[in-house]
């Protein structure tokens, strides 16, 4: 088992503060947004097996099944499939969209065949994989995530009072609600800049003033009174209008499938994701929106956001449980002098402890019997599969490892 040296990423939406003080260290006063532990090319965490700091992704490169297992290099080959992150977010994510595994090696295959430089501005495919995700809170956790109801979506724009909305609300009344949805984002994303940003500064002081008084809306309507102030006159600010609001309480979590429109507005979460950097952005953000590309992805209906909790099992391993093979989430919340947990070892694992201690003890024959690493609050480790290992506290641990 290796402790893994992490690097953060400082976007601009990232928080001063949370990494640092889940880390202990003290804030440089820049934005410090993601955490990123695994083998991703961007940013590959480091071990040090005796001979001086290595990237993950070279070890594993080295030996494919010693460090993954045979079952995960057959299924995903000889890679790691899914990148750990804590997320601190301190204000809107751009609002995206990822594509399902099929749109994605087609769009990949199609932008390479036409020589899109892969680190052009207007590229949409960074590779040729999904990007399913799964975020699970820290602390209280603000987003948005599918679409709401198109009559709900419409009393919603309504309430508003903003003349040049009302088309808006008479479409999502009168159409089906996958074609009323559609041609509502259509709308937004193709309109004039000039003309839209009055309308968005408008319906921005009408959710302003509607967040200040008591009603069913009135959490959603701050939150995009909110995202206005970082993004003022962005059409994505009406987009966000269509989408379920979300507050996570900290252990519930969101799954994000592929055509799923989603932003993370506020918060301190871990996110675990299939290795892909493959988003289509709806708006909040000055990169490239391809609308038609964005339109072809965006799976148009509407969607109960599906906020998890997990389920535990006899051994005390909390599961959150999704559809996909690429990763699998769970927690161990362990307790003053409980008796240490045994991980399963047939596949590659990150745990990341997120409050407390965590004591990771090689309980196997073949040498690594009693060798004991020892994490403290936001310190992780890898453990390569076949390496047997028990877990103790007190602290929460999370495990990163495949579903398959």
């Amino acid at each position: 088992m290796d402790r893994l040296v992490n690097t953060v990423r400082p976007y601009a939406w990232g928080s001063a503060t949370a990494i640092p003080e889940l880390l202990g260290t003290e804030p440089t006063g820049e934005p410090q947004a993601e955490l990123w532990m695994g083998a991703h090319p961007g940013a590959p965490s480091r071990v040090d097996r005796g001979e001086g700091p290595v990237a993950l992704s070279d070890v594993i490169a080295a030996d494919p099944e010693g460090e993954l297992g045979p079952d995960a290099v057959g299924h995903f080959g000889p890679r790691l499939p899914f990148l750990l992150k804590v997320l601190a977010a301190a204000s809107p994510l751009s609002l995206q969209v990822h594509p399902d595994l099929a749109q994605a090696q087609a769009g990949f295959a199609d932008e390479e065949a036409r020589g899109v430089p892969v680190d052009a501005a207007d590229r949409n495919y960074k590779d040729a994989n999904h990007k399913p995700e799964l975020i699970c809170a820290l602390t209280p956790f603000d987003g948005l995530c599918g679409f709401r109801d198109a009559d709900e979506a419409a009393g919603l724009l309504a309430a508003l009072e903003v003349d040049p909305i009302k088309p808006y609300v008479d479409i999502l009344h009168a159409h089906p609600e996958s074609h009323a949805l559609r041609e509502v984002l259509t709308a937004v994303l193709t309109a004039d800049r000039e003309a839209i940003a009055d309308t968005v500064h408008q319906a921005a002081a009408a959710a302003e003033r509607l967040g200040a008084q008591d009603g069913p809306h009135a959490p959603a309507y701050r939150a995009y009174a909110s995202i206005a102030r970082h993004y003022p006159g962005d059409p994505g600010v009406i987009a966000a209008m269509l989408l379920n609001y979300v507050q996570l309480q900290p252990g519930e979590a969101l799954y994000l499938g592929a055509g799923v429109p989603h932003a993370y507005l506020d918060g301190l979460g871990v996110e675990i994701m299939a290795n892909s950097d493959n988003v289509l952005r709806c708006g909040l953000t000055p990169k490239h929106i391809d609308v038609p590309e964005l339109l072809r992805i965006v799976r148009f209906g509407s969607e109960a956001p599906g906020v998890l909790r997990p389920e535990a099992d006899s051994s005390g391993e909390e599961v959150y449980t999704t559809p996909i093979d690429e990763f699998r989430l769970s927690r161990y919340v362990l307790a003053e002098g409980t008796a240490p947990s045994p991980l399963p070892s047939r596949t590659a694992q990150i745990l990341l402890c997120a409050s407390g201690t965590a004591v990771l003890r090689g309980t196997g024959g073949d040498g690594g019997d009693g060798a004991e690493l020892r994490l403290a609050q936001g310190e992780s480790a890898f453990v390569p599969a076949g390496e047997a290992v028990a877990l103790s506290g007190p602290g929460t641990v999370f495990r990163a490892t495949v579903a398959a």
